[in-house]
This record gives C-alpha cells, structure tokens and sequence, in this order.
C-alpha cells in the first residue's frame, strides 16, 4: 500500500491556489489539435469541489450564449496549465446545484470579503 501512496504523493499538484465552492475561477486548459497544443480559457462559478485524494475534481459552471454549461476537471490532471480565481463569492453551502434552476439577477452570488477582514477589526479597536 505505501507504494501506491508514494506514486499518489508524486502526482498530487500543489502549484493550484486554494479555492472553494462559490468562487469565480478562470481554468487555462490545453487541448490538442493534431499534434500541437493551445490553451483554451474556461472561466465560470465552482459549483462544487470534491475533495477525493488523488481523484479530486471541481466543477465549473458558466452561461455561454444563454445556454448553461458546466464542465468536470480533475484538480491534478496535466491538461489544467493555469487556475486564477477571478473572485469569491460569499456561499452558504458545498453544493451550489441550485444555480442550475437560476437565470440573469437570481443566479448572482455575493462577493466575498475574505482577505483582510479579522485585520480590520483589529485596526479599528
């Protein structure tokens, strides 16, 4: 069992940010056309983050000409060249799959104050 660990533990990625259901991320993808590369860019909300070792994947979903498109990445796969979180949006559960049934306005989510906060507190005291 520990070799399977040790070959796990060499795959595992630590170059991606930390990230969470809610947030807006931009995924640079590379997709092959024949034998050459390109990077593809899929920005979109994080739905959901399963978080499973080696088989860990994240869900993004975005509205692409009015039709909603949600697309499964392996976090540790080598086809991800680049993940930016745009920004975080302020959630109160893991799974966000009721942004499906949402359109326009309603499927908003709030923005985040997640850097500096406790900092600002303790500025003001």
């Amino acid at each position: 069992m520990s070799l399977l660990r040790a070959v796990e533990k060499s795959q595992i990625r630590t170059d991606l940010p930390r990230f969470r259901p809610g947030d807006t991320v931009r995924v640079h993808v590379k997709i092959k056309e024949g034998d050459k590369y390109r990077i593809q860019i899929f920005e979109g909300v994080v739905i959901v983050h399963k978080h499973n070792g080696i088989s860990s994947t994240f869900t993004v979903r975005k509205v692409s000409s009015g039709y909603g498109i949600e697309r499964i990445f392996p976090v540790h796969s080598p086809i991800i060249e680049k993940l930016e979180v745009v920004k975080s949006g302020k959630v109160r559960r893991a799974r966000l799959y009721f942004l499906r049934g949402r359109r326009g306005k309603a499927a908003r989510l709030k923005e985040a104050g997640r850097t500096g906060r406790a900092s600002e507190g303790a500025s003001r005291a």
